[in-house]
């Protein structure tokens, strides 16, 4: 049984931290799915490399109030899809040939599915039928999440794995997840995407662009209702107005039909049967703790099936790290890349040990139109009797807004009526993932919102006018004093 210094499970952002400075440690690395893990292969990466082709298709409809009349003439949908996963199956191949190879000489990389068997020691089944037994004296649990498939008749699913329905044999509902839905072999007349969530809005954004017939299931009264209550109501209206969006709505059967699926489902006027070539299961991802049977090295699990982590990112076991998905709050890769920074100096100072920062994480929605947040939401402040003032701020009216013609999209700001330190931010309309950075470096620097509006020029007419303007709108705040 090999005996290593330092364990890694998951090649996403814990692939990350073997470098020079662990060069003369004996390192794993276990890795049962691709390498560069969910963003690369499945996630942010390629997602956005059909967002940005999608958003292209879809630009002649914002063209009619600007004089531009332009139609869509077709899709290359294999040209799409095999541009995109020519170049990330060329970085996962790379990635895995360079921890292999002689340039990680102290590395040895097992490609199969590890899970712990007693205190620090895992069991590998490996992809080539074999096994392996690994002992180490740290790990780092880097194993990210995988896709939900709800309790749904007909779509019956071993927990933990979505096949791909053309290898399901099981006579089920075909169906797709987020983690095959990008390399369908042909391009569907017509989708049903079952969830409320960013993924499904994203894909819902992609598909209705490209011309298909898009369907979108929620159980909620709004989609995206994680998301400030302002901005949730406008992105489903604007949804609405785009595909067929069934809200307080369940699906209570699935069934093949013929080349594609056909299911029962109940909302608000009673029950109604919907049928498409594709369905996509878009209902939210888990950890992979439980996968891992963690409890048997004696890591906790949360209710939530995270591994339970410090501010240090170290489990209640000694030498035992996590990082992403697999134990963090916010499954989003810019999170994980952080808590890699700081695990990987905490490996290699545990004499000076780091905490991660998680008090303002920002996120995006990139959809059309875009979504992006930071800090609380204004519900958030009022159930909590947090007193806050806040400012809206219309894209329609600043310059760059008023060019474009643009209607009903806005920055929210939330502000410290006393300190002027600002306590949220949320956008939705043109490039709002872009537009509310100057707001996230305010806040990890607090600097307060009049200082930030006042004290630097904005280039005049950019869509940056928004966040001036906005934080121009707030209130002076009461307390004078520099904040500390």
């Amino acid at each position: 049984m090999p005996h290593f210094d330092l364990v890694i499970i998951g090649t996403g952002s814990g692939n990350s931290i073997p470098g020079p400075e662990f060069a003369t440690w004996s390192i794993a690395i276990i890795e049962d799915g691709l390498f560069g893990g969910t963003c690369l292969n499945v996630g942010c990466i390629p997602t956005k490399m059909f967002v940005h082709p999608a958003e292209l298709a879809d630009a002649g409809r914002h063209g009619a109030p600007l004089g531009i009349d332009a139609e869509l003439k077709s899709v290359d949908w294999p040209g799409i899809r095999d541009r995109i996963f020519a170049r990330i199956d060329a970085i996962e191949a790379g990635g895995r040939a360079y921890r292999e190879g002689p340039e990680c000489p102290n590395i040895t990389v097992f490609s199969g599915r590890g899970r712990f068997t007693a205190a620090k020691t895992v069991h590998v089944d490996l992809h080539d039928g074999g096994t392996a037994q690994v002992t180490a004296d740290r790990f780092v649990l880097a194993a990210g999440s995988h896709a939900v498939v709800p309790s749904v008749p007909g779509l019956a699913a071993a927990p933990g794995e979505t096949p791909a329905p053309d290898v399901r044999g099981d006579g089920g509902a075909p169906f797709h997840t987020s983690d095959t839905i990008m390399r369908l072999a042909h391009f569907p007349a017509s989708m049903v995407i079952l969830g409320g969530g960013y993924i499904a809005a994203e894909f819902a954004h992609v598909f209705s662009s490209f011309g298909v017939k898009v369907t979108q299931i929620a159980r909620g009264k709004r989609l995206l209702k994680s998301q400030d209550a302002d901005v949730s109501a406008q992105f489903t209206q604007e949804a609405a107005a785009r595909y067929d969006v069934l809200l307080e709505t369940t699906v209570s059967n699935a069934a093949r039909a013929g080349d594609g699926v056909e299911l029962v489902v109940n909302g608000p006027t009673g029950p109604r049967t919907l049928r498409a070539d594709v369905l996509l299961v878009a209902t939210g991802r888990r950890p992979n703790g439980a996968g891992l049977e963690v409890e048997k090295t004696g890591v906790e699990l949360d209710g939530h099936g995270r591994v339970v982590v410090d501010k240090f990112q170290r489990t209640r076991v000694e030498g035992i790290f996590a990082l992403g998905d697999v134990s963090s709050h916010y499954q989003l890769k810019h999170v994980a890349n952080h808590e890699a920074r700081v695990v990987k100096h905490n490996l290699a100072k545990p004499e000076a040990p780091k905490s991660s920062d998680h008090r303002f994480v920002p996120a995006a929605v990139f959809t059309d139109p875009q979504i992006a947040s930071v800090g609380i939401t204004e519900d958030h402040a009022i159930k909590a009797g947090i007193a806050h003032a806040v400012k809206v701020q219309q894209y329609g009216d600043i310059a760059a807004g008023w060019a474009r013609e643009d209607s009903g999209h806005f920055l929210k700001v939330l502000a410290d009526p006393a300190t002027g330190l600002l306590l949220g931010a949320h956008a939705i309309g043109p490039e709002a993932a872009t537009v509310i950075q100057p707001l996230i470096q305010a806040m990890h620097f607090g600097q307060t919102a009049h200082d930030v509006a006042n004290k630097q020029y904005w280039i005049h007419p950019a869509l940056s006018e928004l966040v001036e303007n906005a934080l121009l709108g707030l209130p002076e705040p009461t307390n004078q004093t520099e904040p500390t």
